[in-house]
C-alpha cells in the first residue's frame, strides 16, 4: 500500500547525558548536575513576567545555535571547507497553539563569509541532517534557516 518514508533519527548508541532541574518552572531557577548551570528563571515581560531571569526559549535558542554551529563546523571539516568567522544565530518564538497550548518557531541566521552562496548553502542543508537540535525539531515545530 503505502511506503513509510520516515527517517529514523533517534541514537542507535546514547554517549551522554545532560541532567537538569526546575525549581519553580518559569517563576525559578534551573541548575544543571554538575554544577555548571545556576540560573534564575523568568517569564519575558512579553508574556506577562519581570524578565529578570533567563527563559527556556533564550535557553533553547542557545542550544540550538551551539549544536548546529558544531554540525556545521564538522560537514564543513569533512569536505574541506575552512568555516573560519562562521557563525549561527538562533530566534525562538514562543505563542499559543491550535490544540490551547504552546508552540515554538526557530529561524536560524547562518553566516560563512568566506564562502561561495553555492557552497554555503550545501553544508548548510548538511548540517540541517546532522544536528541533532534539527533532528529533533523536524515535522514538530516551523524551523527556518536564513543564509547570509
Amino acid at each position: 500500500m503505502f511506503e513509510d518514508t520516515t527517517v529514523d533519527t533517534r541514537p542507535t548508541k546514547i554517549m551522554y547525558v545532560a541532567e537538569a532541574t526546575a525549581h519553580g518552572g518559569r517563576d525559578g531557577y534551573v541548575t544543571s548536575q554538575d554544577g555548571h548551570i545556576d540560573l534564575r528563571v523568568a517569564m519575558p515581560p512579553e508574556l506577562g513576567g519581570d524578565g529578570n531571569g533567563t527563559n527556556p526559549e533564550q535557553l533553547f535558542a542557545a542550544g540550538y545555535s551551539s549544536c548546529f554551529h558544531s554540525a556545521l563546523v564538522l560537514v564543513g571539516r569533512r569536505e574541506g571547507y575552512d568555516l573560519s568567522g562562521s557563525t549561527v544565530a538562533a530566534k525562538v518564538g514562543i505563542g499559543p497553539n491550535r490544540q490551547r497550548g504552546y508552540g515554538l518557531a526557530v529561524a536560524l541566521s547562518v553566516s560563512l563569509p568566506i564562502l561561495d552562496v553555492d557552497i554555503a548553502s550545501k553544508l548548510v542543508d548538511a548540517a540541517h541532517e546532522v544536528c541533532p537540535y534539527s533532528n529533533a525539531t523536524r515535522g514538530n515545530i516551523d524551523v527556518t534557516i536564513l543564509l547570509g
